[in-house]
């Protein structure tokens, strides 16, 4: 018999900072507190996008299929947001009109309400997590 444990660290923390730090500072420019600048971006590229991709790829080693397709999905958010934003300023694409913005969100709202769905199995924090994303998207 063949027993191989993992006994690697657990990628959650990773991956909810990523999502979550980088949710934050976007707020704060959709408050006003500062302009679309480069420290959002990169936030959104390397820790919003690429630390939850990680965690996504190690989680699904831990054999998470739930925090596997979580991390990647919104790894592959932040990517896709910052993507639509450089995009358009080095003229690759027009920018997104409001309906088009709105039509993306939505569907990440639908995306993540499924995902609150696949928490009522699990414990109520990500419940929290997941019911407070899904109407932060909409």
């Amino acid at each position: 018999m063949n027993d191989t444990r993992d006994t690697t660290g657990n990628p959650a923390p990773l991956g909810l900072l990523g999502f979550g730090m980088t949710t934050v500072l976007l707020n704060f420019h959709n408050a006003g507190f500062f302009e679309l600048n480069a420290m959002i971006l990169a936030m959104g590229i390397c820790y919003g996008g690429i630390a939850q991709v990680i965690a996504g790829a190690m989680e699904w080693r831990k054999g998470n299929t739930f925090a596997t397709t979580a991390f990647i999905s919104y790894g592959l958010f932040w990517l896709s947001l910052v993507a639509l934003i450089v995009m358009t300023k080095l003229g690759w694409g027009a920018a997104s009109n409001d309906k088009a913005m709105a039509a993306y969100l939505a569907m990440w709202g639908l995306f993540t309400l499924v995902m609150f769905i696949g928490t009522l199995r699990l414990n109520r924090a990500l419940q929290v997590v997941f019911s407070s994303l899904a109407l932060l998207l909409w």
